[in-house]
């Protein structure tokens, strides 16, 4: 059975968001190929989620709709976060707030109907599947509390907020790839197990950057640097 042209709109969308979704991690932050490497990234995820969602929807799949949505909301706040000002925030982070909070309240919702299911599962998924992505999700939503309340992010925080949200993006995007579309690997590759790995990658970048910029000196002297560079430049 051929593929829809959909599917394979949504397959290659992934592709595209994983390879520069990568190679954005990597690059320098900041700089000229990353800027470019991170705004393919933004786009194939929009295709990539905006799809996801529909194709959940019409197969009555709500766990791939509400992900899908995530995922559209991620990556939309954390291009706007590395857009903006540093200490900037109005209506549109109040409209992106709400988002979160009803993707988490009703997977959380889902978690407990499921939980006290004789099988534990609803829709095809165990409880437990819904009560971590739906936990995440309510974790996104206190962060924009957070900055929501400090009306604004500046320095290593605005840059964790970006880094985390276009990391987890990532993750969606591997996971749906890598778990999802299992039928357009081989057979070999899925029996091995070996597809698993590729879908937790972005995970651990993400922690390893979070733990880099936060309790680390690197953005100091990421922007010691720039300041240098700005310096040598206007001599």
């Amino acid at each position: 059975m051929r593929p829809s042209p959909l599917l394979l709109f949504h397959i290659c969308s992934g592709l595209v968001a994983l390879l520069s979704g990568t190679a954005a991690m990597w690059l320098h932050k900041g700089s000229r190929s990353h800027i470019i490497a991170g705004n393919i990234f933004v786009i194939s995820m929009l295709a990539l989620s905006t799809t996801g969602s529909f194709m959940g929807l019409v197969k009555h799949h709500l766990l791939n709709v509400a992900m899908g949505a995530l995922a559209f909301y991620l990556v939309v706040t954390a291009w706007v976060t590395a857009r903006r000002k540093s200490r900037e925030a109005g209506i549109f982070d109040w409209g992106a707030f709400l988002v979160p909070v009803a993707i988490g309240s009703i997977l959380v919702t889902f978690g407990v109907v499921a939980a006290n299911r004789p099988l534990g599962m609803k829709h095809g998924y165990a409880a437990a599947v819904y009560l971590v992505y739906g936990s995440v999700a309510l974790l996104f939503a206190a962060g924009d509390m957070r900055m929501l309340r400090s009306d604004g992010l500046s320095g290593a925080h605005r840059i964790a907020r970006h880094l985390s949200r276009m990391c987890y993006a990532l993750f969606i995007a591997a996971t749906s790839i890598f778990q999802g579309e299992q039928q357009v690997f081989p057979e070999a590759l899925r029996k091995s197990g070996v597809l698993f790995l590729p879908s937790i990658i972005p995970l651990i970048v993400m922690i390893f950057w979070l733990i880099r910029f936060r309790f680390t000196g690197a953005y100091a002297k990421m922007s010691l640097t720039r300041r240098s560079g700005i310096r040598s430049l206007r001599t």
